[in-house]
């Protein structure tokens, strides 16, 4: 199995395609590498695609201290550098997405281009008064979660969460039994995000200073929200475009992995 020393921690990671760019894609929270199986083989076809369990994910290492986004970014950023996979396309999903953003932040070099799905970059919407009684009930829902987790109770917490912040109760066990399974064994990983004061933030300052091309979308089905945190980074991120499908959720790759594949297409042969 490949694993790379990247950041002080071992990764684990998969290179699939042998032509084209090199495409990175940074899976969200509660997941791992194989949450992208479904858009893979398709990719591959046209891009070396690097897929990989972040740091406290799956295969890949623990850390024994408290981790942050910064960490995830510098990670992916030693293991494209070791891979010699820059610039590269780097497609995020949810924290995937913060972790993407984090990283044009700190290493803007190993990019040709920049695509982030529903970052749950709930801070920047702070100063958003119309915000706020969506900001109260998203905080009350994560606390629950955090106090289940806290007592112990992984598969508890970790069906609340799916069943009230990304998908709808009664959905829990309509999932993939391998996939619940997952969830379930990165549960701690995401208590422990819960724990960095930057996780819900990033840098707009910065970011004004990103010039890739940059794709930000979101779904009418998605994280609460997006649609705020998107036009924000927009106005923010020049060279960007938004994206809207109003029939889309939290995690196009796996709802509609052929339309995922064919957005992903699309833009990064714009953007050349």
């Amino acid at each position: 199995m490949p694993f790379a020393e990247a950041n002080g921690v071992k990764l684990y990671y998969e290179l699939n395609g042998d032509r084209g760019d090199p495409m990175v894609l940074i899976h969200g929270s509660w997941v791992d590498h194989t949450t992208w199986d479904l858009v893979v083989p398709s990719l591959a076809e046209s891009f070396r695609v690097l897929t990989y369990d972040r740091r406290g994910h799956g295969r890949s290492e623990k850390s024994g201290t408290q981790g942050s986004g910064e960490e995830d970014a510098v990670d992916v950023s030693a293991l494209i550098m070791q891979l010699g996979l820059a610039p590269a396309h780097v497609v995020g999903n949810s924290f995937g997405g913060s972790v993407a953003l984090k990283l044009a932040v700190l290493h803007p070099s190993v990019f040709r281009s920049l695509i982030v799905h529903e970052p749950p970059l709930f801070d920047l919407l702070r100063s958003e008064r119309s915000a706020i009684p969506m900001l109260l009930e998203e905080r009350e829902r994560i606390e629950h979660v955090i106090r289940l987790l806290e007592s112990g109770d992984k598969l508890g917490g970790a069906r609340l969460f799916m069943e009230t912040v990304i998908l709808r109760p009664g959905m829990w066990e309509m999932l993939p039994e391998q996939l619940r399974e997952t969830i379930v064994a990165n549960a701690d990983t995401w208590l422990d995000e819960t724990r960095d004061p930057a996780a819900l933030d990033v840098d707009l300052q910065a970011l004004t200073q990103f010039r890739k091309p940059s794709l930000l979308t979101y779904g009418g089905k998605g994280l609460r929200g997006s649609k705020l945190i998107i036009e924000k980074l927009a106005k923010t991120i020049p060279n960007s475009k938004v994206e809207f499908d109003p029939e889309e959720g939290h995690s196009p790759h796996l709802a509609n992995p052929a339309k995922f594949v064919k957005t992903l297409r699309a833009f990064t042969s714009s953007s050349e």
